[in-house]
């Protein structure tokens, strides 16, 4: 190819290019370069067309071509740039700054303008890559090159200020040349800006002062460009800050900062430099109070700032203020550890670590010096090292760590011997060693060394403040150092603290001492010692006003729990003050936060609350201050005199008893031990406790009389003792016994029991010991009150009259001596009254006025009301009286007396409210009128047997239940008052109401002792009859018998309890004769039918039925048959099974019945039924009893038993009745067995909950009946069934070990009871059957053996304990398999004949022969059996047989035995079960012989299906259905039929059927 041809292909690609037609480009480039490789232009076209078809790197290596070809042409390089620009490789990047290098150098000569555009985008490049000092010096070529071409000013400024844009960023990590090239520039552009000042130039400016603070060498610079902006804008803050915080940055404020500080705080009073600048200033002239001011403010608002930091630090140290000081630092050092915060220096770090360490040390505790030790182990400061190492000894020093201390002294001693601190150092080691003349003398070498070192004038100070005993004496060397220390220092508190202690405890000028103390107080809040030593002396001072400043200042700035010195002396002002609320509220309680363990505080809280009457808080207080003090005698003091106080006096001794124990002779708790048991001797006495009374009185004595041996001058004890001794008035004479020490009767030891006369004598003599001691008017009347009390009893014991009148007049005279000396005491006049309208004086006009001036002397006066109204009740002014009583009732509604007599007055006048009057004065207290008022009231509304269906009666004796309650306070009146006959003669009649048979028997027996024959026979004779009632009912009939033979035997009463007696003695013909002398006597019909009734028992006892039935007409003819005569005689033909005598009986009686008694018809009636074998009747008889009573109890428990005995299969509904019963009387306890014996009935499948629940029934039977045999005996039934359950479960049985307890309780439970004999041996047989059934189900073989043969040996005539013995010896040979020899087999058919009413014996010998493969003798057995039960009427015996019939016909049919017997027989037995009850077992039997039969059949299915899927069968039954149902299935790969089955199996839980399912599906 030509060249001609050459340029015409270039000129085609370039056309190609044009055009946009790259790919024929390249072409005619690949042609050209086919002839010439070397060909720069058809490279260049390639990279141009490689570029725009998107081929970056065919591109770059076109151009690169090129321009090795050709270096100094443009065309390559330019488009390698403008490649580069577009393409985002990273080789690309780092190339471009080269290319655009070769470019500059290219147009450098040729085209400015495109030299100068190249160089801002290398520049542009460059910054991105931040090479900042290749920026500079290529920007500075532009700058230069555009001055060269003749720029104007403003183009030159804006290259300036465009450097510094390009040059501001991280200035402070850039080198040198590059910082000085920026600064240059912000010089330059500062110069060239047009208008001067001008808020672009303001900016400009701000930005280069910014720079410049960056760069700490260059200081001047910053200065300089400060002091230049402060002058072209006077008004602008910012270069003032800047200045004021390079100024504190530097550390040193001169005069003309201090000038900037100024100016800038006068236009910004919140500016933070400045605020701090004037700050150091100030600490700078040692105005330490200003510079912690000012640096404070300041450095709120410039918090980042170190120095600021490191200043207040200091500052706050030298005004003794560590806290705040270590607080300070603790912000720098946060500020240096954060990177973002300027002037992190290690200078700075090191300074804030040793300005920590002195707080540290300032604060004087083991934990800040030992932090301090810590905190200088980080300092690293060589310039430092003498006081580096003073610091670390002190810290070592403080935390104990003395050795240490000294090495570190030694050493300073070496390198540093004319260093004052290392002197002090050594002072101070020796000050804390106590060698105080060694002390002296370093201390006054470090004072030589330096004698304006104030802590060393301290330290001087308390060496000769604790050194020997001249110096102790004589303060005056420490007074001058402590004074020097004071004037050197001024902020030092601790000096004025021990100032204050010079003028207080040696100078003795209070005035001044209180001065220092509030010296040292002001300066350092936290020094409670001088706080509380300053308002102690306020107070003393009597300056309570600047006291409570005080601490009313420091409470409100204590934080919670500080200050509990301020508080509790706060707290205790206002105690004094009589504020008591605000004392607990405010002042105690913030002291007890402060420290919870002073018990001071709680001492002083606790009397607080008491002074306010907060008895419980105070003594909260007192038990802790007791608790953390232990020794402290005075706080158990208070807590048991608080207890004493609210009433607690059981606690309150025990707490007397501790002190006792540390302090026998602690006079104080030996009294309140008196008092307490005093006063539970009072308490018992108003709840007639007498014989607990007395003994309480026994104990007060005895600590008074202690109490008194060590201070017998005190006059309270021995009116205490008085009072003890008095107290016993109303107690009867011979429960008084008291023994009393003989130091208190004037012997020397020993004890002497004293009667009651004695005991109230010895009580007036302990008054006239009180009264020779200080004669009071309370001890006068208490006196008075005494002799009274000593008359009352010689009248009631009928001593001699002549000391009976001396005593009334002592007793006048010292009342009248009371009211004399206080005649307005009304207690005075009410007691001078009682006792001048005694019978003894009967001065009534004397008594009338005493009573009517207590009445004036206090208004509300309800006692002295109710003596004037008894006053006119004795005079027989009822009127008056009643007023007299209305009014006290006025007064005080709650007083007794005054209800009583008007009760009494009632009475007289006789209202229908006595009774109600009565009845409330017991419910207000116990008083003996009124209890034997109330008593004699319901005795008598009792015995009126005509009011019983009134209103009023219901109300008053049943509605208010007044038998227990006069009962109960009968109880309390014959505990008192024991010589009143009537009274026990009511209380055994209420007694007896109440079934409380033995105590209404002792009643009796005590009201026929009080009584004589002689003086009232008839009377007699009731409670002796009464009583031989009482005891016949108990079971004592020898003792009744004697008791009615101290009768005459003439009363009606008598001769028939006699008889009574005698019959149940067993004494029958006695007792016939007995009855027969009261036919003699009677003159009623009814009593005579009675007699003739209880004569036909007596005639039946003695096997003489025809006697009996005859007497039992004779009461049937008479005009008026009794309905028991008729009862009895109905009951008479059950007994001789003659239905005909029983049905007319029972016809007769209800006729005569009035008052229908549904129980007992409905008993005879069903009782009637069940002997003529109707057992259906019975139940329905039962049933229509419940319908017409449904509330009766009885006859729902009834219903529940007949259902048990004749009607089994509907025990559901027995159950239920049961149940009714049980909730309707809860104490019926035979409900609940007869509810438990259905449940039994009704078998797990009927019941809801799959546990036993029959178990749980009769175990509560158990509790309410723990006596009744048959409750145990259905308990072995329920645990019996229990164990079953829990076989058919697969779940191992739990009570398999209780057979023979539960025996030998049915056992126990049968002594003593003589009545039932046939019941009770019948249910014993059972009991023992049930025993032996479980010990062979148990495995236990030969207990059972030994167990029936012990039972036979004490009676061999048991038939059925004889089957017992052979079934047991049978079980084993049995078990063995082997064939039984004929002899076996004909002696348990001779034991079974035996037994041939027995179902069960008939079954087991069925079992038997099955188990020898005699089927046919089997069968035979089995047929025996249904007949016996068909017989019986045995629902359960009936069904047991047939099923059982069913099972051997299905197994003789299962071992495919020919012939079409068995299956008949099969058919036969199942469909008869299932006439008598839905039977599962039946239908169940069904399918298992249709699958034996046909095991893939429809039917089979069906009746399988029926069995799983229909509700109402039992789980077992279900679970061994649902196995052959899968067997079936799977028989007849009826997969959809499986899953279905298999889903009901998981539901239900059915584990075998599912193990079954896995075994087949992985066949």
């Amino acid at each position: 190819m030509s060249s001609k041809e050459v340029k015409t292909a270039l000129k085609s690609a370039r056309d190609a290019i044009r055009n946009k037609e790259y790919k024929e480009a390249l072409k005619h480039c690949k042609t050209v370069l086919k002839q010439e490789k070397n060909n720069y232009n058809a490279w260049v076209f390639i990279g141009v067309a490689a570029a725009e078809l998107d081929q970056p790197d065919q591109a770059q290596g076109a151009y690169k071509k090129a321009a090795e070809l050709e270096p100094d042409q443009l065309l390559a390089w330019q488009g390698l740039a403008s490649l580069y620009e577009k393409c985002n490789q990273e080789n690309a990047k780092s190339d471009l700054p080269g290319v655009y290098q070769k470019l500059l150098d290219l147009y450098e000569s040729v085209d400015k303008q495109k030299w100068c555009d190249v160089c801002k985008k290398l520049v542009d490049l460059l910054h991105q890559e931040k090479r900042h000092q290749e920026v500079a010096r290529t920007w500075y070529k532009l700058i230069k090159t555009r001055q060269e071409d003749g720029a104007d000013k403003q183009e030159l400024h804006e290259l300036w200020r465009k450097l510094t844009q390009l040059l501001a960023e991280n200035i402070e990590d850039q080198d040198n040349e590059t910082q000085q090239m920026l600064f240059t520039a912000f010089e330059n552009a500062l110069d060239l800006t047009d208008s001067i000042p001008s808020e672009d130039h303001q900016v400009l400016y701000k930005h280069f002062i910014q720079c410049l603070s960056k760069c700490p060498h260059e200081a001047t610079r910053l200065q300089k460009a400060c002091e230049g902006m402060i002058n072209i804008y006077p008004t602008v803050q910012y270069p003032l800050e800047v200045i004021c915080l390079h100024l504190v940055e530097s550390g040193s404020m001169t005069n003309e900062g201090q000038q900037y500080c100024c100016k800038l705080v006068e236009m910004n009073s919140k500016s933070g430099p400045g605020l701090i600048g004037l700050g150091i200033k100030a600490l700078q002239d040692k105005k330490y109070e200003d510079a912690v001011r000012h640096l404070a403010e300041g450095l709120k608002e410039c918090p980042n700032c170190i120095a600021g930091w490191c200043h207040l630090a200091e500052a706050q140290a030298k005004i003794h203020r560590p806290k705040e000081a270590i607080l300070s630092c603790n912000q720098a050092l946060k500020n240096i550890d954060n990177h973002g915060a300027s002037g992190g220096s290690h200078h700075h770090k090191n300074r804030c670590l040793l300005l920590k360490a002195e707080a540290l040390l300032q604060l004087s505790d083991c934990e800040s010096s030992e932090e301090a030790v810590r905190i200088l182990d980080q300092v690293s400061d060589a310039d430092n090292t003498p006081g580096l190492l003073v610091l670390q000894g002190l810290a070592h020093l403080n935390t104990g760590a003395v050795d240490k201390a000294i090495k570190i002294m030694e050493d300073l001693q070496a390198s540093y011997p004319d260093l004052a601190k290392v002197h002090a150092l050594e002072a101070l080691i020796h000050f804390t060693k106590k060698d105080y003349l060694q002390a002296e003398a370093c201390f006054q070498r470090a004072l030589e060394k330096d004698p304006k070192d104030a802590d060393c004038h301290y330290h001087l100070g308390l060496t000769y403040w604790f050194m020997g005993e001249e110096t102790r004496k004589d303060k005056a060397k420490a007074l001058s150092h402590l004074l020097k220390a004071a004037r050197l220092d001024t902020y030092m508190g601790k000096v004025f603290c021990y100032l204050g202690h010079y003028y207080r405890d040696v100078a003795g000028d209070k005035n001044r001492a209180r001065g220092c103390y509030r010296k040292a107080f002001e300066l350092d809040d936290t020094d409670a010692e001088s706080g509380a030593a300053a308002v102690d002396l306020s107070v003393e001072l009597e300056d309570t006003e600047t006291a409570l400043a005080i601490l009313t200042a420091v409470t409100q700035k204590a934080s919670s729990g500080a200050a509990k010195w301020a508080w509790l002396r706060r707290g205790l002002h206002y105690l004094k003050a009589g504020q008591h609320s605000q004392a607990v509220a405010d002042h105690f309680n913030a002291a007890l936060r402060a420290d919870p363990k002073d018990c001071n505080c709680w001492e002083s809280l606790g009397e607080a609350y008491l002074s306010r009457g907060g008895y419980t808080t105070a003594l909260k207080s007192f038990a802790r201050a007791s608790e953390l003090n232990p020794d402290s005698i005075y706080s158990v003091f208070k807590v048991a005199a608080i207890q004493q106080t609210l009433g607690r006096y059981t606690e309150a001794i025990a707490h007397y008893q501790l002190i006792i124990k540390k302090k026998e002779d602690y006079v104080p708790a030996l009294k309140g031990l008196g008092e307490c048991h005093l006063m539970m001797a009072k308490a018992a006495l108003v709840d007639f406790l007498d014989g607990r009374a007395v003994d309480y009185v026994e104990k007060a004595l005895e600590y008074f009389t202690w109490a008194l041996q060590h201070r017998a001058d005190v006059s309270c004890l021995w009116k205490l003792a008085g009072d003890a001794c008095t107290s016993l008035h109303a107690v009867s004479p011979p429960k008084v016994r008291v023994h009393v020490l003989g130091a208190l009767l004037g012997q020397q030891d020993g004890r002497e029991t004293l009667k009651k006369e004695e005991l109230l004598h010895l009580g007036g003599r302990c008054y006239g010991r009180a009264l020779k001691l200080m004669s009071t008017s309370n001890t006068w009347c208490d006196l008075g009150i005494n002799y009274y009390y000593q008359a009352r009893h010689l009248a009631e014991t009928g001593s001699s009259t002549d000391g009976l009148t001396e005593l009334l007049e002592k007793s006048m005279h010292c009342l009248k001596k009371a009211v004399r000396l206080d005649s307005n005491n009304h207690l005075y006049w009410n007691a001078l009254g009682v006792v001048a309208c005694y019978h003894g004086i009967g001065n009534y006009a004397l008594a009338q006025h005493c009573f009517i001036k207590s009445i004036q002397a206090e208004q509300i006066n309800a006692a002295a009301w109710t003596n004037l109204g008894v006053l006119y009740l004795a005079t027989e002014n009822i009127q008056q009286a009643h007023e007299a009583f209305k009014m006290a009732q006025s007064l005080d509604p709650s007083y007794l007396l005054c209800w009583i007599g008007q009760a009494l007055i009632a009475e007289t006048v006789g209202s229908f409210d006595t009774m109600d009057l009565f009845r409330h004065t017991t419910e207000l207290n116990m008083h003996t009128e009124g209890a034997i008022g109330y008593a004699y009231w319901v005795c008598t509304t009792l015995q009126d047997k005509s009011n019983r269906e009134t209103e009023l009666y219901k109300y008053n004796i049943l509605q208010m239940n007044a038998v227990p309650a006069a009962q109960g306070v009968l109880c309390k009146y014959v505990g008192r008052i024991q010589d009143y006959a009537p009274a026990f003669t009511m209380l055994g009649y209420l007694n007896e109401l109440l079934q409380l048979k033995r105590e209404a028997a002792e009643a009796y027996q005590r009201a026929a002792e009080l009584l004589h024959p002689t003086e009232d026979q008839q009377t007699y004779n009731v409670a002796v009859r009464n009583w031989g009632r009482l005891l016949c009912s108990l079971g004592e009939y020898d003792r009744a018998v004697q008791a009615f033979k101290s009768t005459p035997l003439e009363e009606l009463e008598d001769i028939v309890g006699f008889a009574l007696a005698l019959f149940m003695k067993g004494l029958y013909k006695e007792s016939n004769k007995a009855y027969e002398r009261a036919l003699s006597v009677v003159k009623c019909e009814q009593d005579k039918a009675h007699i003739l009734t209880a004569m036909a028992i007596t005639e039946y006892k003695q096997g003489q039925m025809d006697a009996a039935k005859s007497l039992l007409f004779k009461c049937s003819i008479l005009k008026e048959p009794t309905t028991e005569s008729l009862q009895a005689l109905c009951a008479l033909g059950l007994a001789m099974q003659d239905a005909t005598l029983s049905k007319a009986a029972l016809n007769e009686l209800l006729k005569h019945n009035r008052h229908r008694n549904d129980y007992h018809r409905c008993l005879l009636t069903s009782a009637i039924y069940a002997l003529q074998g109707r057992s259906v009747a019975v139940q329905r008889q039962a049933s229509k009893a419940v319908h017409s009573n449904p509330a009766d109890p009885a006859l729902w428990s009834l219903l529940s038993r007949v259902v048990a005995q004749y009607t089994q299969r509907n025990a559901q509904g027995g159950a239920v009745a049961g149940i009714v019963a049980h909730s309707l009387d809860s104490n019926h306890g035979k409900a609940l067995l007869y509810t438990a014996v259905n449940q039994l009935a009704m078998g797990s499948s009927t019941a809801k909950d799959e546990k036993n629940i029959a178990l749980k029934t009769i175990q509560k039977a158990a509790f309410l009946s723990p006596d009744d045999p048959a409750v145990w005996a259905g308990l072995m039934a329920a645990c019996h069934a229990d164990d079953k359950l829990a076989l058919v479960n697969n779940i191992q049985p739990k009570r398999v070990d209780l057979h023979l307890a539960l025996l030998s309780a049915v056992s126990a439970s049968f002594k003593d009871k003589e009545i039932l004999q046939n019941y009770n041996q019948s249910l014993e047989k059972w009991s023992l059957s049930q025993a032996v059934t479980g010990l062979i189900d148990s495995g236990r073989i030969s207990e059972a053996e030994s167990l029936c043969t012990k039972n036979l040996k004490s009676n061999p005539d048991q038939p059925a304990v004889i089957l017992l013995l052979r079934q047991v010896q049978c079980k084993s040979l049995l078990e063995s398999q082997k064939p039984l020899p004929d002899a076996v087999l004909e002696e348990l058919q001779k034991t079974v004949i035996s037994n041939s009413t027995s179902v069960p014996a008939w079954q087991w010998l069925a079992q038997v022969y099955q188990s020898q493969g005699m089927m046919g003798a089997a069968e035979m057995c089995y047929r025996k059996s249904l007949q016996v039960a068909s017989q019986q009427g045995d629902w359960s015996g009936k069904l047991s047989s047939l099923l059982k019939l069913a099972l051997l016909a299905l197994e003789v049919c299962m071992a495919n035995v020919s012939g079409d017997h068995w299956s008949s027989l099969f058919q036969e037995a199942t469909s008869e079960a299932m006439k008598i009850c839905f039977c599962p077992l039946a239908v169940f039997l069904q399918a298992l012989l249709q699958f034996n039969c046909k095991m893939g059949a429809r039917e089979t299915r069906r009746l399988l299906e029926r069995v799983v899927y229909q509700p109402g069968y039992p789980k077992s039954i279900v679970s061994a259905a649902r196995w052959y149902l899968l067997r079936h299935l799977y028989a007849k790969n009826d997969y959809e039929l499986i899953d279905v089955l298999v889903k009901n199996a998981e539901t239900h839980g059915d584990k075998r059927a599912l193990e079954l399912n896995k075994k087949l599906s992985s066949q």
